[in-house]
C-alpha cells in the first residue's frame, strides 16, 4: 500500500430538502452571485424558480449566465470571466450537473487568471486561487461536487482537457433532483461513475484491500441500482444510492495507496468527445469493455486483477482464470447493453477517419507508458477500431 496525502474541503449536504441550507450557505461567502446552468432542465423541474425565490427572499444580487454545454466550452468560461468581473460577483452558484459545475470551477479559477484562459486549461496545474462555488447536483456522474477538477473542451482545435481549478465550498445533493433525468442520462451517467473506479481498480498494487474494497461496492451499488432507476424514475433509494456513489467514485478514496494509472479510458474518450461532442459517459461505456479485452491479451500479467473484478463485483467462480476474466468483461459490456447505452461507435456515426490524431494527443509525451498496462499510439488506434 503507497503513501497518500487527501484532502477533501467541500462539505456535502445529502439528502432530501437540503435546499433549505442555500441562503446561510451563500451569506457567509457574498451577496452577489453569479447563478450558472445549462439548458434550462432546472426550469422544467421547478428548481430554478426554487432557487430564484430563495436568492431574492436572502436580498442576493443575481447575474446569470444560462446554456452551459454538456461538454462545457472555453467560450462558456471566457463569458463567465467577463459576467464576474463587469459585476463584482462574491459566489458562483452552480445549479446542473457536472459540466455546470465544471465550467463554474474553471470561471471561478479565472477570474483570477492573468492571460489567456485556453492557456490555464491546458497548461497543468494544481488548484488555483479562485471565487468561492457552491452547488446543486442535478445529475448522478461525473462527481464533480466533491472534487477540485474540471474539464473544458475547445472545438476549433479539437481539444478536451481535464485540469484542477477548486473544490466547491458546499454541495447540496439532493436525490430528488435527479427523478427527472432520462434514463440515456442515467445510464451514462453510471456509465460514468463506473469508469472512475475502473480507472483507479485496474491498479498494479495488490495490498490496498480497503481502497478495493471501496472500489468493489460502488461498483456493485451502481449495478444494483441503475435497473432500479430506470424502471422506477423516482425511486429515491435508488437515486440516493446512485448520488452517493458519484460523489465518492471521483473522490479520490478508492483510489487510497494505489499506484497511479493515468485513467487511460479518460484520455481516450476525451478525444471522442472533443471530435465528436458525445455524451461523456456513452463513449466510456463504449471503450472500456475493448480496453479490457486489449490488454488482457497484450499482457496476461494482469489476468488476477481481472479475475477479482469477476469474482468480487459480478459473483463469478472457475477454475480457468482466462475464461473467468472475459467472462467479468462480458457480463459488464452485456450491463452496459442492456442499460440503453449504444454498443458500439457506429452507432453513434463516428469513423476511423480522426483515430490516429486521436492516439497521438490522447498519449502525448507517451502519457500512457505507466497505465496499468501500457498503451502506445498503435494500441489505442486498435482499441479505437474496436469499438466501430
Amino acid at each position: 500500500m503507497l503513501n497518500y496525502v487527501h484532502e477533501i474541503p467541500t462539505k456535502l449536504y445529502f439528502g432530501k430538502g437540503q435546499i433549505s441550507h442555500l441562503d446561510e450557505i451563500l451569506r457567509s461567502l457574498g451577496k452577489k452571485v453569479l447563478l450558472t446552468y445549462g439548458g434550462g432542465s432546472i426550469k422544467k423541474m421547478g428548481l430554478y424558480d426554487t432557487v430564484i425565490d430563495i436568492l431574492k427572499k436572502g436580498g442576493f444580487e443575481v447575474t446569470e449566465l444560462s446554456g452551459i454545454e454538456p461538454n462545457p466550452r472555453i467560450e462558456s468560461v471566457e463569458e463567465g470571466v467577463r459576467l464576474c468581473k463587469e459585476n463584482n460577483i462574491d459566489v458562483i452558484l452552480a445549479v446542473g450537473g457536472g459540466s455546470t459545475i465544471d465550467c463554474s470551477k474553471a470561471i471561478a479559477a479565472g477570474v483570477f487568471y492573468d492571460g489567456d484562459l485556453w492557456d490555464m486549461v491546458a497548461s497543468y496545474h494544481g488548484t488555483l486561487k479562485a471565487l468561492p462555488l457552491v452547488d446543486i447536483l442535478t445529475l448522478s456522474a461525473t462527481g464533480s461536487e466533491y472534487d477540485g477538477g474540471g474539464v473544458i473542451t475547445n472545438l476549433k482545435t479539437h481539444e478536451k482537457i481535464g485540469n484542477s481549478y477548486t473544490y466547491p465550498y458546499a454541495s447540496i445533493c439532493d436525490p430528488t433532483y435527479t427523478f427527472s433525468v432520462s434514463k440515456y442520462q442515467t445510464a451514462s451517467g453510471t456509465a460514468d461513475i463506473m469508469s472512475h473506479i475502473f480507472e483507479g481498480y485496474f491498479s498494479r498494487t495488490e495490498d490496498s484491500d480497503l481502497s478495493d474494497h471501496i472500489a468493489e461496492g460502488v461498483l456493485k451499488t451502481a449495478i444494483k441500482y441503475l435497473p432500479v432507476a430506470l424502471k422506477e424514475p423516482d425511486n429515491y433509494t435508488a437515486r440516493a444510492n446512485l448520488m452517493a456513489i458519484s460523489s465518492v467514485a471521483c473522490s479520490g478514496i478508492p483510489q487510497y495507496g494505489k499506484q497511479d494509472t493515468g485513467w487511460p479510458c479518460h484520455a481516450m474518450e476525451h478525444e471522442l468527445s472533443a471530435f465528436y461532442d458525445i455524451t461523456h459517459g456513452i463513449g466510456l461505456a463504449i471503450l472500456t469493455p475493448r480496453w479490457m479485452r486489449f490488454i488482457l491479451e497484450k499482457d496476461p500479467s494482469c489476468t488476477w486483477r481481472f479475475v477479482r473484478f469477476a469474482k468480487n463485483v459480478w459473483g463469478l467462480d472457475g477454475d480457468d482464470e482466462k475464461a473467468l476474466a472475459i467472462a467479468g468483461i462480458e457480463k459488464l459490456e452485456e450491463f452496459f447493453a442492456q442499460s440503453g447505452i449504444p454498443k458500439n461507435l457506429t452507432e453513434l456515426k463516428i469513423t476511423d477517419e480522426h483515430f490516429e490524431e486521436m492516439a497521438a494527443h490522447a498519449n502525448d509525451g507517451n502519457y500512457l507508458k505507466d497505465a496499468f498496462v501500457a498503451l502506445t499510439n498503435e494500441d489505442i488506434v486498435e482499441i479505437y477500431k474496436a469499438c466501430l
